[in-house]
């Protein structure tokens, strides 16, 4: 797969479609590979007429690993964001919003539509207030905005999330896949077959713990959001699903409350769920009518 060099690091990422067609841009939630957006799904999204990007963040899959920054105190920095103290981290959401529009620069794309899922979704909200100009309509996938007055995850999900992944292949494998069934809602068959192999696929391409420690704690630095929400300008659909154990729909929610006129979509049913099952057509189909009407097709 191809690679760039923007904002100062090595980005990784693959292309779907014709470049002539609009852009939508996919980011990754905490600590998951480019490769969680399903190639079908990638590919359906381009027979719809859309130029798709895919790619690995910071600290993760085969992009730049900040190594140089070590690992972070988690129990440190969740303390001092309770107790609302500056969060000491190596970078923030910032630096990975800017990450994805240097991007967007290599490929000499000035526009397109972002597409983020959970974290993913808040660089999206980032990208759409600290780069407007780039943003021609912006989809957030079960993401929230920062607020500290909002429920938290439950313990024992935020447990699972927070320990750090076996280095052994198969116990890694297990770990992965206890974590993607505790965040499933129940709406919606759980494809066993298809989260094993993703998370052997994750795994032979680039086992790299410490990054997602890194990224909890960029989120963690980043602080609220929701002040900057309202000055996002860029068409805006919101979806979340009704049964998120890790990021309660009211994070959805508050993110739609914000952002003048957004379009809220929540599916009964639906959790923290990897990119891929029942629930993924209506998602398919949401934001390609989404990108359309931004577009005004």
């Amino acid at each position: 797969m191809p690679n760039v060099f923007a904002n100062g690091i090595q980005i990784e990422y693959e292309t779907f479609g014709e470049p002539s067609s609009p852009a939508l841009l996919l980011i990754a939630g905490i600590g998951g590979q480019m490769i969680g957006w399903d190639e079908e799904i990638c590919k359906e999204w381009a027979r719809k007429g859309l130029y798709v990007i895919r790619f690995d963040n910071r600290d993760v899959g085969l992009s730049t690993k900040m190594e140089e920054a070590g690992v972070p105190d988690l129990m440190a920095a969740m303390t001092a964001r309770m107790n609302g103290e500056k969060v000491d981290a190596p970078y923030t959401l910032d630096h990975m919003a800017d990450d994805a529009v240097g991007l967007l620069d290599a490929l000499k794309i000035d526009k397109a539509h972002i597409c983020g899922i959970s974290m993913g979704g808040a660089i999206a909200q980032t990208i759409s207030f600290r780069h407007p100009s780039r943003v021609r309509s912006m989809t957030q996938v079960y993401a929230t905005t920062g607020n500290p007055k909002l429920p938290m995850p439950k313990p024992e999900i935020m447990a699972l999330l927070l320990t750090p992944p076996p280095e052994e292949r198969r116990a890694y494998v297990d770990y992965m896949m206890k974590l993607y069934q505790a965040i499933a809602g129940p709406g919606f068959p759980f494809d066993e077959i298809w989260h094993r192999k993703l998370a052997g696929r994750s795994y032979d391409r680039a086992f790299y713990g410490p990054g997602k420690a890194r990224q909890f704690v960029a989120i963690l630095a980043h602080g609220n959001r929701k002040p900057l929400l309202a000055s996002i300008t860029a068409p805006t659909l919101v979806i979340h699903g009704a049964d998120d154990p890790l990021v309660p729909v009211s994070g959805g929610r508050d993110s739609a409350e914000a952002i003048l006129g957004a379009e809220l979509m929540i599916i009964e049913g639906m959790g923290h769920d990897m990119p891929h099952g029942s629930a993924w057509p209506l998602i398919v189909e949401a934001v390609v009518a989404h990108v359309r009407k931004a577009d005004g097709l």
